[in-house]
């Protein structure tokens, strides 16, 4: 469903020190899921819903976002981006973009998350309940892990569990940083100071009996904050467990970008997705779930399995990859290399 003329606002200012070493290179917008940025594929849902115009806050390596994106043309949208010196909060971050929507109901999308949600139908129900605020929500197995929600027979929410135990948890229901607005929000912050949604904002507007919907996404949703939820979301992708976009070449073992070189020897067991201007050399084996950056070189011999390599980056020739995944710029060294994350090679090495 379309949401034409509503604009919206995506999260990019966090500094996402849960994926360190990853984000030590680029800001957690732009780690890539599929070989693209993960903001990428926000911006892509978004144009999918007829919305473009679109306003993002930056704080950690601010230059990274704008030079990749610029003002949005070369991605069918309408950018807008405004460097904060000092966080103030999600909701403060937003807060400070109040010029930007105007007077109409506005789209807030956390800049880490992965989604082929309905955004449409979501507004839709957002207008059709009249609410002030709705959340998207997702169930979710491990509810300690995540800020859960309460609702009434309606779909209002009546109360928060901040990451409860699974006995304590009386709702399985986790917020997805997907939220719809109305203006008058803004009544409802302070003028200045650091503000939260989570914490500070959402749970005020439930005790004053004001109407906060929940909305489930009915789709796939992924929280891209941790090595492990990095590389399950680059999998699901891969799997095609969610809707994005990728390279267009298609194989019968998956993607495959421009100009690249496979030599006939390579074994490609399992799922592979291949940036631009690879080379894969002899005996090269692929088993599992396999993503390779742009300008990447994978020598003779070598064989990964369930492994992320980022772009221009060389394995060296029988080195032995399993679970690990690897920044650009890299030089992976011959050996075996099992669950680590690495943003330089060496001496660079996280075990995971």
């Amino acid at each position: 469903m379309s949401a034409k003329n509503v604009k919206a606002m995506v999260l990019a200012a966090g500094v996402g020190s849960r994926l360190d070493p990853l984000t030590s290179q680029r800001p957690k917008p732009m780690v890539p899921i599929a070989n693209k940025p993960v903001m990428e594929h926000i911006f892509n849902l978004l144009k999918e819903h007829g919305i473009t115009n679109v306003v993002s806050n930056l704080h950690y390596m601010p230059e990274q976002i704008k030079e990749y994106f610029a003002d949005g043309s070369a991605f069918g949208m309408n950018l807008e981006f405004r460097y904060e010196p000092e966080l103030s909060g999600d909701a403060g971050g937003v807060r400070a973009c109040r010029d930007f929507f105007a007077k109409d109901t506005f789209v807030v999308l956390m800049g880490d998350l992965l989604t082929d949600a309905d955004l449409g139908r979501i507004i839709a129900e957002h207008k059709a309940k009249k609410a002030l605020a709705t959340i998207g929500i997702k169930e979710v197995d491990d509810v300690s892990q995540y800020g859960v929600v309460l609702t009434d027979a309606k779909g209002f929410i009546t109360g928060f569990q901040e990451k409860p135990q699974p006995e304590e948890a009386l709702s399985r229901f986790a917020s997805t940083g997907i939220y719809i607005f109305e203006p008058e929000i803004f009544d409802h912050m302070p003028a200045s100071g650091s503000y939260g949604f989570g914490k500070q904002l959402f749970p005020k507007l439930v005790q004053a009996g004001l109407p906060v919907l929940a909305c489930d996404v009915q789709a796939y949703w992924n929280d891209v904050g941790t090595i492990a939820q990095y590389k399950q979301s680059n999998f699901d992708a891969l799997e095609g467990h969610l809707r994005v976009s990728m390279a267009s070449n298609k194989e019968s073992w998956g993607v495959r970008g421009k100009d690249c070189q496979i030599n006939a020897s390579a074994k490609i067991e399992g799922r592979l997705a291949l940036g631009d201007r690879c080379q894969i050399g002899p005996d090269v084996t692929i088993k599992g779930r396999v993503i390779i950056g742009d300008d990447c070189r994978i020598e003779k011999g070598a064989c990964l399995e369930d492994t992320i390599i980022w772009s221009d980056t060389v394995v060296e020739a029988n080195a032995q990859m399993k679970n690990c995944i690897v920044g650009s710029n890299c030089s992976v060294t011959s050996g075996n290399h099992t669950e680590i994350a690495a943003v330089k090679w060496p001496p660079h090495l996280v075990a995971r």
